[in-house]
Formats: C-alpha cells, structure tokens, sequence
C-alpha cells in the first residue's frame, strides 16, 4: 500500500518538492464528501468538497475551504449565501461531476432557497448558511457560515480517504 501512496516509513518535511508526500499523507485522514452551491449571475454553481467541518453549536457555525487557484472559487469565497449537501455512499459520481464542472446542473434535479441557492434535493444532508466570515487559509480561504436551515435524510455517508471512495457504516 505504501508503494501506491508514494510513502515511506520515515518522517519528513512538508516542503515543496514533498508536496506530494505531504498531500498523500493528509488523504489517510477519512473525511466526508459534500458538495457546495451558491448562486451567480450566470445560474446555479456547485463545488466538490471534503474540507467541511462543524465549528459551533451556540451559534450554528460549519466550515470548509474553497482552494484558491479554482476557477470557481470567486463565487464562493464571495458569496453571502451557500448550501452544504453531504453525499451518499451511492452519491460518488456526483461528487466527481462537481469536481470536474461546477456546471452538472443542466442533468440534476434541484430547487432554491429564498436566496436563490441551489438545493440539491438528493442528498444524506443539508446545511443552508449565511456567510459568516471568510478567512486567509494560505491557498485556500477558510468559508465559515452560520447555518440558517437544515435538512437531514437517511443513509450511509460518502467518504473519502487514499484518493478513493468508499462508505461508512455505523452498524458494522
């Protein structure tokens, strides 16, 4: 397996020329996968994200980080709404639609909110939010929202370790 992942047993540092390394060894942390709407100009647009996490219960806070260098991420770093979906175990496909083109919504089902965000009516859960404050996280901006409504499904979460999908199941 260490072969695969371009790893080895000894300690590193996370220069550039282990960038790499340094990103291989941060995919052997399990995370869930989600994709985030917003609206523009333009229509509705999503991105592809494994970077979510809870902040705050008192008030509602969640975040993720949108990557600097992505031709999307001016529309949401800057956007004063946007929709968190977590995926599926069945969902992998379009988690990889929403990373390869913001724009797979022509095929999908989906309504807005009053704010005009997209919603993606199939998913394990739903976290609408207001931006709350957007902070420098290096290459990537650190999007914090105060989450407004929320909408929960049944079913097993996509995740995502290793450069691969896979699902987690409570019960096993």
């Amino acid at each position: 397996m260490k072969d695969n992942l371009h790893m080895t047993d000894e300690t590193f540092a996370p220069t550039a020329e282990n960038q790499r390394r340094f990103r291989d060894a941060l995919g052997c942390f399990a995370t869930g996968v989600t994709v985030v709407t917003v609206p523009t100009p333009q229509g509705p647009l999503g991105m592809t994200a494994n970077s979510f996490s809870s902040v705050s219960l008192d008030p509602p806070l969640v975040l993720w980080c949108p990557a600097r260098n992505s031709e999307r991420h001016q529309f949401f770093a800057g956007a004063s709404h946007f929709a968190i979906h977590m995926l599926r175990d069945d969902q992998s496909a379009l988690a990889m639609d929403f990373a390869r083109n913001g724009d797979p919504f022509a095929n999908l089902q989906h309504d807005t909110n009053a704010d005009q965000v997209p919603l993606l009516s199939d998913c394990l859960a739903r976290f609408e939010c207001r931006t709350h404050a957007v902070h420098d996280g290096g290459d990537h901006d650190i999007v914090v929202g105060q989450v407004e409504r929320l909408w929960v499904s049944e079913g097993k979460p996509l995740v995502f370790a290793q450069s691969n999908f896979g699902c987690f199941d409570a019960n096993t």
